[in-house]
């Protein structure tokens, strides 16, 4: 049976140069603009790549569900890269959350009942999850997610409606949401590990992408910390999700894998600015 890549977001950006590595897979692109994907199905045929599209809203339960149904029929799923997302320029703080957050939940719950040991699955945040003041991280809010939705929505717009600004308010939410994603690949790293299932969470910073360049406006002031004073680019984004995503990787679980160029560490240490 053929091995399948299921990579939602891939129709551009590090979502289709991840998909750009998995050669010796079926890559199924997916995204809400089918345009997009097929052009991305192009480029990967063009490459020797079997790759196929599916329009998917992963803010849409039933949509991820028939994503991961039309993937299982395509051959045994060993890879799911969980690259779609909104950010704060793209968005209003419900649908960020829908889609940022409520959507991962989507993803792992549905592609997981099709998954056998040695598959894995990587989640994508941000290193906007780092930013957040610890008194604003709420574990049992996150859980939330799981079993009541609508008290999750609720309680996670209520905190980002502190924020003064449309776009501040989509900001927080946006961070809210990343750090949701972070703590979620963790739960279900240990969840699903005793199947053989390896979750990991992948935490880009600014990329020079679309999404990253709507972005660099305000985004922009994470670059002088980082440790090369640049944005990342979305191969060097592809490459570490298909590292990270690679069968062979097995013991990397449970983490978040910090792609931002230092730009976190720099803000909290080597390069913080002196009072």
């Amino acid at each position: 049976m053929a091995n399948v890549c299921v990579i939602t977001g891939g129709g551009s950006g590090m979502g289709l140069e991840a998909a750009k590595l998995m050669k010796d897979k079926i890559v199924v692109v997916s995204g809400r603009t089918e345009a997009k994907l097929e052009k991305a199905v192009a480029q990967l045929k063009a490459l020797g790549i079997t790759a196929y599209a599916k329009a998917c809203d992963t803010s849409d339960r039933a949509s991820v569900n028939a994503l991961a149904e039309y993937a299982a029929s395509l051959g045994e799923i060993k890879n799911v890269i969980n690259c779609a997302g909104l950010s704060p320029a793209m968005a209003k703080p419900e649908t960020i959350l829908r889609v940022n957050a409520l959507g991962t939940v989507y993803v792992n719950e549905a592609f997981v009942k099709y998954m056998k040991a040695g598959s894995v699955i990587v989640d994508v945040a941000s290193n906007s999850a780092y930013v957040l003041p610890g008194f604003l991280i709420n574990k049992k809010v996150y859980a939330l997610a799981e079993t009541d939705e609508a008290a999750f929505l609720k309680k996670l717009l209520k905190k980002s409606s502190l924020a003064k600004g449309d776009y501040q308010r989509s900001g927080f939410a946006y961070a809210l949401s990343k750090n949701f994603v972070v703590w979620y690949a963790k739960k279900c790293a240990f969840d699903y590990g005793k199947q053989g299932i390896r979750v990991v969470s992948l935490s880009p910073g600014l990329i020079a992408t679309d999404m990253g360049n709507l972005e660099a406006k305000d985004g922009g002031m994470l670059i002088p910390f980082s440790a090369e004073e640049r944005m990342g680019k979305p191969e060097e984004l592809g490459f570490a999700l298909a590292t990270v995503a690679d069968e062979r990787n097995g013991y990397l679980a449970g983490v978040d894998v910090l792609v931002d160029g230092g730009s976190t560490n720099g803000m909290k240490e080597f390069k913080k600015k002196k009072k």
